[in-house]
């Protein structure tokens, strides 16, 4: 794995949804550092990949109610363990389960494994609601994926508080976990 600058020259190959990653944080203005990869299926291989990006590597759960009328995007470092209980309370939902792979693809146009903020770009109805544990905050560099678990980038924390998430149109919630 070797760190690179910025989007691939050569986007051949590469999804359409990855491309446009690439595309939205290059017109924010926001430097990225990439590492292509195998698929990133667990948090033991993100670990490693963390050790190469130097950044914090987000655990994103999509997550919604009993009722699968609401829908959650959940930014938590990865180490951090989840509790549903902890998280219910503080967003006024009770009976938080795993979302769907279906309904994951419909509102944000990623499939499992590869879920991040970034997916948000695709949610143009807002019908995921973003929650971000207060840790994911304290470093200088978190990582994601553009879309899909073959790639990971490095972004300035402070970039995807002040720029990105905005540009999404999510407002954030902050939650302790």
């Amino acid at each position: 794995m070797v760190l690179q600058k910025g989007r691939p020259a050569d986007t051949a190959g590469r999804l359409e949804k990855e491309i446009r990653s690439y595309d939205l944080l290059d017109s924010l203005g926001i430097e990225y550092d990439r590492i292509d990869h195998e698929p990133a299926m667990t948090m033991e291989v993100c670990e490693e990949i963390d050790r190469v990006l130097g950044a914090t590597i987000c655990k994103n759960l999509f997550l919604c109610n009993r009722q699968e009328t609401d829908f959650y995007l959940l930014m938590m470092p990865g180490d951090k363990p989840f509790k549903t209980k902890d998280l219910s309370s503080q967003i006024g939902s009770s009976r938080l389960s795993f979302g769907s792979p279906e309904y994951m693809e419909q509102l944000v146009d990623i499939t499992p494994g590869s879920l991040s903020i970034l997916g948000l770009m695709n949610d143009k109805e807002g019908r995921v609601r973003l929650l971000i544990d207060k840790d994911v905050l304290s470093g200088e560099y978190i990582g994601c994926h553009p879309c899909i678990n073959t790639s990971s980038l490095r972004i300035k924390t402070s970039d995807m508080v002040e720029k990105l998430i905005p540009a999404l149109r999510h407002t954030p919630t902050l939650v302790e976990l």
